[in-house]
């Protein structure tokens, strides 16, 4: 498990400290993954999870053609 640690300057808010501490665990995937693991997810459950997550990634490309313009990588279309 990821270790989150937050250090707290003198004169520092709490309240922008939590923020930080919040951000932190949110990047490190700790927030999902408690989620994950607050219920038992059956083995099958888990595949057809994973199955159907590999099925939306492959599916822009299957498409074929051109790719839409959302998927341009965030750059400005102008």
């Amino acid at each position: 498990m990821v270790q989150v640690e937050v250090s707290v300057d003198s004169g520092e808010a709490f309240d922008r400290a939590l923020a930080r501490f919040k951000k932190m665990c949110g990047k490190a995937g700790i927030v999902t993954e408690i989620k994950k693991r607050s219920f038992y997810e059956k083995p099958s459950e888990k595949r057809r999870r994973i199955e159907m997550k590999r099925q939306r990634k492959v599916k822009p490309r299957r498409m074929g053609g051109e790719r839409p313009q959302f998927y341009n990588g965030g750059g400005s279309n102008r």
